[in-house]
């Protein structure tokens, strides 16, 4: 049965297609994602990211307006737990916590009060158009079709599976799926209180956030992988959205200007964002600012064009107070602009866990308090940027006692709701 779907597979490689399982892809099909047998919960919402794609520009009828004066923030979720991959035994990938960490999140949402708009949604399948955005297309095809060398298989750390080839489109899809969701909305509020002549709800229009319960993969480059990644997803993400909401200024008022200008990417994993910092080298529309530990490079050191090491063992003290200063002069001088317009228009938050003091190979030393109050400065960051946010998973890697790993991914998301619900009760 393999050789079979080998074949077919090859066969839709050539075709220029990648997305020949029975999945949507990002942004295809029928406007929703097939309900597989390993959907785990049958309350879970799943859509597809939505077809009619709302462009600069595009307007919603003024009746339309009325009935969504109050807007409640936004917050969807994707995860990609479905595609299930058999690991061999003894692997040090901790593959399962992304079932467990969606899971947990999904428990406390499902059991909290809901003050704001947030559902959970399967991770769509990246198509290889999206991927090419970003990664060479030879490069794409031999990992697709399994003409990798067993070094470069050793490399990114995993072997190469059909299995695994699911997994790895869907954490690159799941991405780009919930930024394009995250701006697509933005845009439509923005419109809807064009129309609507009404300043009440202004201030809360950005706050228009997606996340993935996966992703973060920051060690893959534009013709290999490595550190357990093969795609970029958030690189990825980052082009599509250049190329789906190119920037449209306006001379007359700079206020008014559409569109992405300028995305920025913080990456908080306790290993710098080696991968993102090349793909984006000497790009101006994507800032990378990574905050990581000196003495855990397993490759090559790149340059990001914001890096700050911090020394091995460093605690709560250190690392908050260093990230709060640098978020505040990224936001004082965000890398030379000069421009009248907010600085960034789009914002990736990678929230590895790795620098969680009981990490098996991160080399910090930051409690779950610490962990917390980081997710809380790059929020309120976000916050003050008003620009839409997504969030990805990055790094965590338990010891025996898997518990504070996965309660610290968990909280990511967890605090993400929590903090956006804040806002909502001021509407309800």
């Amino acid at each position: 049965m393999a050789s079979i779907y080998f074949i077919i597979f090859v066969f839709m490689i050539s075709r220029g297609s990648i997305s020949f399982l029975r999945h949507a892809s990002a942004f295809g099909g029928g406007g929703r994602l097939h309900q597989r047998r390993h959907t785990p919960n049958a309350l879970v919402r799943l859509h597809a990211s939505s077809t009619s794609v709302a462009h600069v520009g595009d307007t919603v009828s003024k009746d339309e307006s009325s009935t969504t004066t109050n807007l409640l923030p936004y917050f969807s979720i994707y995860y990609n737990d479905v595609w299930e991959v058999d690991m061999p035994p003894g692997h040090r990938f901790p593959m399962s916590k992304y079932k467990k960490v969606r899971k947990a999140v999904q428990a406390h949402i499902n059991d909290s009060e809901q003050q704001i708009q947030c559902d959970f949604r399967v991770s769509p399948l990246a198509t290889f158009e999206q991927i090419s955005t970003t990664h060479c297309k030879e490069y794409i095809q031999r990992y697709l079709s399994g003409h990798m060398t067993e070094a470069e298989n050793r490399n990114i750390g995993f072997p190469w599976t059909l299995q695994h080839v699911n997994r790895t489109l869907s954490s690159t899809g799941g991405t780009v799926a919930a930024a394009c969701d995250a701006y697509e909305e933005y845009i439509r509020r923005c419109n809807t209180l064009e129309l609507d002549d009404s300043d009440d709800q202004t201030d809360n229009a950005h706050l228009c956030w997606s996340a993935h319960v996966a992703g973060g993969t920051h060690h893959a480059f534009r013709d290999y992988g490595e550190g357990f990644c093969i795609f970029s997803d958030i690189a990825v993400a980052a082009n599509v959205l250049l190329q789906k909401f190119p920037h449209q200024s306006s001379t007359a008022d700079p206020t008014k200007s559409k569109g992405i200008r300028r995305i920025l990417i913080i990456d908080l994993d306790v290993h710098q964002g080696n991968g993102n910092a090349a793909l984006f080298q000497g790009n101006d529309k994507v800032q990378t600012f990574s905050v990581h530990c000196r003495s855990n490079y397993f490759s090559k050191k790149e340059h990001s064009d914001l890096d700050i090491e911090l020394p091995a063992g460093s605690t709560d003290d250190t690392y908050l107070t260093t990230l709060k200063h640098w978020l505040r002069r990224i936001e004082e001088h965000p890398f030379d602009d000069d421009s009248d317009q907010l600085p960034f228009d789009f914002i990736f938050y990678q929230a590895g866990v790795d620098i969680h003091k009981d990490d098996r190979l991160g080399r910090l030393s930051i409690s779950q308090e610490g962990i917390s109050k980081r997710n809380h400065l790059v929020f309120d960051f976000a916050n003050r940027m008003r620009a839409p946010l997504v969030i990805c998973m990055g790094g965590g890697y338990p010891k025996d006692d898997w518990a504070p790993i996965l309660t610290a991914h968990a909280g990511v998301y967890i605090e993400a709701h929590q903090y956006l619900s804040s806002f909502g009760r001021d509407l309800t």
